[in-house]
């Protein structure tokens, strides 16, 4: 699929050409949509109403090779506003049995996911965002940084600290604080 020549066609008011960027995509945008707003419904309508934004705003596109970058940021944009107007909060185990429901595939098991459900509880918002988006749908570090508007240093940093906050929450190898209450 030539990515370039059909944004150059949205632009020019192909909605036709719109739509197929888009199907060729659904699948990633509909994860995305869903690790965000953690139901099929709202993930529908974000994704909606992401269409209609790059509709509207395709013709401010300036490179056109990014278009999937920049859909993708908009689609995560919309999916925070929309969190803050509802003031919706999408408890773990929420979003844990919406998965099921979904029949979303994590690469990973009902146990393991249910494990990782009660993992990511102990992390704030930003660092379940970041771990989700890095390690639930593998994105690249600059790839998260695009869609979420932050540095890619604080991208990183996040995803440290969560890490570094699960390894000292639930321990591991190297948790040197356990060797030295045994004497």
């Amino acid at each position: 699929m030539d990515v370039v020549r059909l944004v150059k066609k949205a632009k020019r008011g192909s909605k036709e050409a719109l739509m197929k960027l888009i199907m060729a995509e659904k699948d990633h945008m509909y994860r995305l949509a869903f690790t965000y707003m953690g139901n099929q419904h709202d993930a529908m309508d974000v994704l909606e109403e992401m269409i209609v934004r790059l509709y509207e705003n395709i013709d401010q596109l300036k490179k056109e090779e990014a278009f999937y970058s920049w859909s993708k940021t908009i689609l995560v944009n919309i999916c925070k506003k929309t969190l803050r107007k509802q003031k919706k909060l999408v408890l773990i185990d929420e979003w844990h049995s919406s998965i099921e429901n979904e029949r979303i595939h994590l690469n990973t098991n009902s146990d393991d996911q249910m494990e990782i459900a009660e993992m990511l509880s102990i992390l704030n918002e930003n660092q379940k965002e970041a771990i989700k988006l890095k390690y639930f749908l593998d994105l690249d570090y600059q790839t998260i940084a695009e869609m979420t508007n932050v540095p890619l240093g604080t991208v990183k940093s996040r995803i440290y600290e969560a890490l570094r906050k699960l390894k000292d929450h639930y321990g591991g190898e190297g948790n040197e604080r356990d060797r030295g209450s045994i004497e």
